[in-house]
């Protein structure tokens, strides 16, 4: 069953707690990983026209200070799309939430209610949310980006 890029423009909501004048864009991207005839392994990323169960997608969150003075407190948080099976980030300051966003923490330190009512450790599949907490100010003009991983159920 193919999911079509009008529904994806749905699946990057965020949430941003910062200073005035901190810009967001967030944005999807299909990444395939192909063999050149040499033997190479080739990864790319391209803009979805249409995703499959499989797919491997990137979400990147871009911020900017366009403010007069530094951002601080900085928190940006991105819900994980229900069609979409979290596979991680690279950024150490992430914390996740299984829990639509009540709690958050380090996954391997959540739990979540099993199909047999008991609490089993929480997986990647279970993450509902994102959420990055800068702890340096971001000073005026300054930008980056953030990105978490995640795969078409």
């Amino acid at each position: 069953m193919k999911i079509l890029l009008a529904l994806l423009a749905l699946l990057t909501p965020v949430a941003a707690h910062a200073a005035d004048g901190v810009s967001l864009v967030s944005e999807v991207f299909v990444e395939h990983t192909e063999t050149t005839p040499e033997g190479r392994s080739v990864t790319t990323r391209a803009e979805p026209e249409m995703v499959v169960p499989g797919d491997n997608l990137v979400f990147v969150l871009s911020y900017r200070n366009d403010g007069a003075e530094p951002a601080t407190d900085l928190v940006l948080t991105n819900p994980v799309p229900d069609s979409v099976a979290f596979s991680g980030t690279t950024d150490q300051s992430a914390v996740v939430s299984v829990d639509g966003g009540k709690t958050w923490g380090a996954l391997n330190a959540l739990t979540v209610v099993g199909t047999d009512g008991a609490n089993r450790p929480a997986e990647a599949a279970d993450v509902t949310h994102i959420r990055w907490v800068l702890d340096q100010p971001v000073p005026s003009g300054s930008a980056g980006e953030l990105s978490f991983r995640g795969v078409v159920k």
